[in-house]
């Protein structure tokens, strides 16, 4: 059945036509979401001897520090004794020329407790036990947790420091369940805090978790975001 409608007619019903063709449809998913930390790019200080802190150099929270800058010294008999274990297998290796697997294993020793090769080499060329010995920060960031003191004895193992780089972040969005059918890994979103009005930012959805938050019957998608300026922080 065809259908005419005279010109008339049709401008007075506002009816507009238009050549089919394909083309890409969007849709806008809106959902609010919470800054964390990027979980890869949290670093945590702890170490594998007991001992006493001699200087602190990093001595409070929200300072920032750069990868392999001094956080304190330590002083540790056990470490000590190991220094000098080493420079006696190293003389024994030298007189004898058959202690290289002892020389080994106390190099080995020293190793295992994260102690740097330069220093190790250090040891070597001075021949002199150093009563205590720097730890240095893993990574570059900001410090957001402190838990030591000047002076405080140390046990193997304990959290002493825990260190953000805060130049990416994560956002994780809340999804509702039945808009999970239009989300994929690798899409874009855009960003808004009400801290910057009329700024966005720029992300990209890197995981959607596999389970949903019963209370809200909402979805977790994250989102990295780049941090430039440090703009976006935790919690917001």
């Amino acid at each position: 059945v065809q259908v005419k409608i005279s010109p008339e007619r049709q401008q007075l019903i506002g009816i507009k036509t238009a050549s089919v063709k394909s083309q890409p449809i969007h849709k806008l998913i809106k959902a609010v979401g919470r800054v964390d930390y990027a979980e890869p790019n949290l670093s945590i200080v702890n170490l594998k001897f007991d001992g006493w802190v001699e200087e602190l150099f990093v001595n409070s929270t929200g300072r920032a520090v750069r990868r392999g800058e001094p956080l304190f010294d330590i002083y540790s008999p056990d470490l000590v004794s190991a220094q000098q274990e080493y420079l006696i297998a190293l003389k024994a290796g030298a007189t004898l020329g058959d202690s290289s697997s002892i020389l080994k294993s106390a190099r080995e020793k020293l190793r295992l407790w994260d102690i740097p090769d330069r220093e190790v080499e250090e040891l070597g060329r001075t021949g002199q036990t150093k009563k205590t010995v720097t730890i240095y920060s893993p990574g570059s960031g900001i410090v957001i947790e402190k838990n030591v003191v000047q002076g405080q004895k140390i046990m193997s193992g304990e959290n002493l420091f825990k260190i953000a780089d805060l130049s990416r972040v994560w956002i994780l969005g809340e999804i509702y369940e039945y808009e999970l059918a239009f989300i994929k890994t690798g899409q874009e979103a855009k960003i808004s805090l009400s801290y910057y009005p009329g700024e966005s930012f720029a992300g990209t959805i890197t995981y959607i978790y596999p389970y949903l938050k019963p209370e809200t019957r909402t979805n977790q998608v994250r989102i990295e975001v780049a941090n430039p300026g440090l703009k976006l922080k935790p919690e917001m």
